[in-house]
């Protein structure tokens, strides 16, 4: 299996703004890569390096083994991409932008408008083929610009934060279209700042932060850096909080956390077996739950670990900042 997309040490600066600081990173062929982090890490400045719409100030880059800096034309011809907002002609109907892509990739008209045809159907956009993209839903809109994406069938494909705005039944659509993809053997490298998103939809996963990939791997190794499971519980009676603290300390591993009534902790070994343990004893010592239960960490859980602060927070430098800057 060839690597797809290979960069090493990228690195962007926009005056005393340093957007990348010697990023790497690597996508086998037919593989997901999820770049993961908030807004202002550097991800879609990463992205337009990687499709020729920007030079890195140091480092170097391939996409399907051709240079982006020495050959962007030919890299162009290999990838296709769709960013963070839908790329459409909007008084152009869905046909339209479609066979308009086509036509400007070198196809026949009649090539452009079959292959317009296939993504319509493929994309469940045939009923509104014929309507202005204006009249779209913004669902509709993203996935109409990933079906634009992918006219010239590249064997790479760039997906920058394709789910951002969508309310949860978009975004449920569009994922179901990206595990299509993924099915058909496409090579793909997604940016998100949805934990739920990566851990979804990708094979590996690169948390980047301020410009730096902070940590790699997939979704249950980057997981396991937070402690593996945890044991939580909600006690009925607050006055019983501290008791039920004790016991849960005595069994877990690791300090016990407190949120008013809530308690949980890092479970070690068996953690099934931990909290069968935990409710004989609470049984024996008559303290009543509201809840427990074993969970396992989510990504959130990795990326707060990580960072010591949230995926979603806004850092101050942001993509939208240094792209004012480089104006």
């Amino acid at each position: 299996m060839g690597e797809m997309i290979q960069a090493r040490g990228l690195v962007k600066r926009y005056g005393e703004v340093e957007a990348l600081s010697g990023l790497d990173l690597t996508v086998p062929q037919g593989t997901v890569l999820g770049l993961l982090g908030p807004n202002g890490a550097g991800k879609t400045t990463a992205v337009r390096i990687l499709t020729t719409l920007l030079k890195p100030d140091d480092g170097e880059a391939e996409v399907a083994g051709v240079d982006v800096i020495a050959d962007p034309n030919g890299v162009r011809r290999r990838i296709g991409l769709s960013g963070q907002y839908a790329a459409v002609d909007e008084y152009l109907t869905g046909f339209e932008n479609l066979q308009m892509v086509g036509r400007l990739y070198g196809m026949s008209a009649k090539r452009a408008g079959a292959r317009a045809k296939e993504l319509l159907e493929r994309f469940g956009l045939t009923d509104a083929a014929d309507r202005p993209s204006k009249t779209y839903s913004g669902g509709m809109r993203r996935r109409l610009d990933l079906a634009g994406a992918l006219v010239a069938e590249p064997p790479v494909l760039v997906l920058d934060e394709p789910t951002t705005g969508l309310d949860p039944r978009s975004r449920q659509q569009m994922w179901d279209v990206i595990r299509d993809l993924v099915g058909s053997g496409a090579t793909l490298l997604l940016t998100t700042q949805y934990l739920e998103e990566a851990d979804l939809l990708a094979d590996n996963i690169i948390v980047i932060d301020q410009g730096r990939a902070i940590a790699e791997g997939t979704a249950d190794e980057l997981k396991s850096q937070t402690g593996g499971e945890r044991i939580e519980l909600v006690v009925a009676d607050g006055a019983r909080t501290d008791d039920a603290a004790r016991l849960l300390a005595e069994i877990a591993a690791g300090d016990v956390i407190r949120r008013d009534r809530g308690l949980s902790a890092a479970a070690s070994g068996d953690g099934a077996g931990q909290l069968r343990a935990l409710l004989d004893r609470l049984a024996e010592a008559d303290i009543a739950l509201l809840d427990i239960g074993l969970r396992r960490p989510t990504l959130d859980d990795v990326f707060l670990e990580l960072t010591g602060h949230v995926a979603e927070a806004d850092d101050t430098q942001t993509d939208d900042a240094t792209e004012e800057v480089s104006r």
